[in-house]
Formats: structure tokens, C-alpha cells, sequence
């Protein structure tokens, strides 16, 4: 059964395609001089420009984002451990373009060959992560390209964990922005990417600085992450991303004519997404819900509920969105702990699903006893 929650009333246009959901509109002021480009809300997925999004393009280092996704679900599985330590193969080491120069067979921690992928794009590293992980690059490309097939990533293709020049590899702006979009599920991520210059130390105590390639971190207000790219096939690519507020942007660029466009590119479509959109709150998970949970067999009538997230609503600026919160109850029983899921928030708008957030209880349900029935019944009696 559900039960309304609450009601805001607003409008504004939306519709729903096979992969989520965007603006009826692309905007049309707008215009870049990269050949393909994307803007999206980093947290629903709304698009608010997109220029040849699909277009199949070879991405050069923008390729690593799929590969630290990787990374970091390692980590947080427990397979791959910062502090762990990684010899590094002579294949590793040999690899060409940006690299730290790690030595062949000597060993680095995990976190700092993350951190050089992150913040230097370093094919060594990365290669030395990947054999690590899977036991080849290749393996890992096998990972990576069924990554690209659970996520419903059509546009993409991998042939390396590098992105350096390969037959039969391509990706698109609208896959890029996905699989950052992905990353940032993983809130360790941002420890690495928002950092402007740091260093390495290797085993004999050589000291290699690392400096971002992603210059909008440095110059770029509330940019914190994002990717770099370069061949002489892909041209200069970026995918960034930026929070102001409560509102997170991602934006993509491929094959850029030069280093300055594409960080031109990606400034001028971050600029307008946050002159014109917001993202405003509906559900505040740090507030008790006024909802009735009904437990069977607990010992109190009412317990605290609360949402497990926040959830926010992303319209353009200005504009009054007609929203609706309903609460749809889970069967439960106690005993519960705290934190346990009794329902879901179901967000709706305009009419159409748009977010789903569970309702968690917000102290301990004990479970009736005995003589907890008799009092019960003693007293309506």
C-alpha cells in the first residue's frame, strides 16, 4: 500500500528514454568547438547539452576512469588494499607516454600508484594496478569491457587500460561522463582528484612530483576531479566535473583542436549549468520523517523513521516543479536495530518515477514479551 508523504507543487519538462532521464530539450545556446561534448547532472543523469554525444571516438587516457572504477571497487571489496605492496613488472614499467617512472621489480604501495593515475594519468602505474587486480592487461580489459555491458555502455570499446594508441578501441562522451559519474559513488576517489601537485617517493628514495593534468582543478571554482586525455588521433579531451552547493556537474569534451579549448569547452558549459540549474532538496535524511511506521509485534506504536539519503530534485533555476513523495511500508517485525529498512520515499516528477530512497528506522524495535500482551490487554480492558 502506499501513502502519500507530501506534496510540493512546480512544473517543468522532462521525458524518459531507454537510459534515464534528460531535459526535453537540449539547449541550443550553447555551442563548443570540441567535436563531441557532454553536460549532465552528475547525481540524476540529466543532460543539459549534449553536441555528437554518442559519436564512437577514441578517448586516449579518459580510459583510466573505467579502470580506477575498478580500483576503487577493490578496494571497498577488500581485494586490492592501499597500504598493500605492488612489484612492478618490467612490461609496467616500460610504458610509454605519461608515466612516474616506476622502477622495474621494485615494489609501491597501492595508494600511490592510484594516486599517480589520478593526478599524473601514469600508464605505468596503471598497467602495474591492473596486472595486480587480474594478472594481465588484458585480463583487466576483459573486466573493464564487461563493466561497459552491465552498465549498458553501447558506445563503448576497450582494448588497453591505458588509452595509448590501439586498434579497435572507442568511447563516447555520454559513456565518459557514465563511468565518471560511477566513480563518484566511490567518495575515496575525491581524496586523490581535487589534490593540485604532490610527489612519490620510490623505493631508493628518487622523489617524482606529480602535478594535475586536469588544470581546472587549480583554476576552476568548486572543481574537484576529473580526467585528461591526449593522442594525436583523439585530440585533447577532458571530463570534469564541479560542485557549488548542493548541485554536482559533469562535463566531456573529445577531440578538442587544442589543450586551451578543451578547458575553454568544459568551462563554458559548467558556467551555464550552474547559472541555470539547482538542485533542490524534497527529502532531508537528517530529519525525522512525520510518518507512521506500523511494526508487528514492537512494543511502541510509533517509532523514528528517517530517509537513508537525501534526495534533491534538479530543475532549472526559477522554474516551480510539481513534485510528489509517497511512502510505500515494508511488511517488518521486530526485534529491529537501528538502521534497518521499513519502506521506501518514492519521488515523483511530473507524474513520473524519479527517485527511490529507503526509510530506515532511527533507534532500536524490541519485540513484545509476554507480559508485555497482558499489560496490553489489562489496559484496554
Amino acid at each position: 500500500m502506499k501513502k502519500l508523504f507530501v506534496l510540493f507543487l512546480t512544473s517543468i519538462s522532462i521525458f524518459i528514454t531507454a537510459n534515464g532521464l534528460h531535459l526535453a530539450k537540449a539547449n541550443s545556446s550553447l555551442s563548443v568547438k570540441s567535436k563531441s561534448a557532454i553536460l549532465m547532472s552528475a547525481e540524476t543523469g540529466e543532460v543539459i547539452f549534449a553536441h555528437n554525444e554518442c559519436e564512437r571516438l577514441t578517448i586516449a587516457s579518459m580510459t583510466k576512469i573505467m579502470l580506477l572504477n575498478l580500483c576503487f571497487e577493490g578496494l571497498d571489496s577488500g581485494t586490492l588494499k592501499k597500504d598493500e605492496q605492488i612489484t612492478v613488472s618490467k612490461t609496467a614499467s616500460g610504458m610509454g607516454g605519461s608515466q612516474v617512472f616506476l622502477e622495474a621489480n621494485a615494489k609501491y604501495k597501492a595508494e600511490d600508484l592510484i594516486k599517480s593515475v589520478i593526478i599524473a594519468s601514469a600508464n605505468d602505474a596503471s598497467v602495474a594496478l591492473a596486472e595486480k587486480m587480474y594478472g594481465s592487461e588484458g585480463s583487466c580489459v576483459d573486466a573493464m569491457n564487461a563493466k561497459c555491458r552491465e552498465w549498458g555502455l553501447k558506445d563503448t570499446l576497450f582494448s588497453n587500460c591505458t588509452g595509448l594508441p590501439k586498434p579497435t578501441q572507442y568511447s563516447s562522451a555520454k559513456d565518459v561522463a557514465i563511468m565518471l559519474q560511477r566513480l563518484f559513488k566511490h567518495k575515496e576517489y575525491f581524496n586523490y582528484s581535487s589534490i593540485w601537485m604532490d610527489e612519490i617517493t620510490h623505493p631508493e628514495g628518487r622523489v617524482t612530483g606529480l602535478t594535475n593534468t586536469n588544470k581546472l582543478v587549480k583554476f576552476y571554482d568548486g572543481c574537484d576531479g576529473g580526467k585528461t586525455g591526449y593522442t594525436a588521433e583523439s585530440g585533447f579531451c577532458l571530463a570534469s566535473t564541479a560542485k557549488r552547493g548542493e548541485l554536482r556537474l559533469i562535463s566531456v569534451v573529445i577531440k578538442s583542436p587544442d589543450s586551451k579549448t578543451r578547458f575553454n569547452d568544459s568551462s563554458t558549459m559548467l558556467n551555464y549549468g550552474f547559472e541555470n540549474f539547482t538542485n533542490k532538496m524534497v527529502v532531508d535524511s537528517s530529519k525525522p520523517l512525520d510518518i507512521k511506521v506500523e511494526i508487528n509485534k514492537s512494543k511502541k506504536s510509533k517509532i523514528e523513521v528517517l530517509a537513508q539519503n537525501d534526495v534533491f530534485i534538479f530543475s532549472k533555476r526559477n522554474t516551480k516543479e510539481n513534485v510528489r513523495v509517497d511512502f510505500e511500508p515494508l511488511y517488518a517485525s521486530a526485534p529491529l536495530k537501528k538502521g534497518d529498512k521499513v519502506g521506501e520515499l518514492i519521488i515523483f516528477k511530473n507524474n513520473v518515477e524519479y527517485q527511490r530512497v529507503a526509510v530506515v528506522t532511527n533507534e532500536d524495535v524490541s519485540k513484545k514479551t509476554y507480559f508485555d500482551y497482558i499489560r496490553d490487554v489489562t489496559t484496554n480492558w
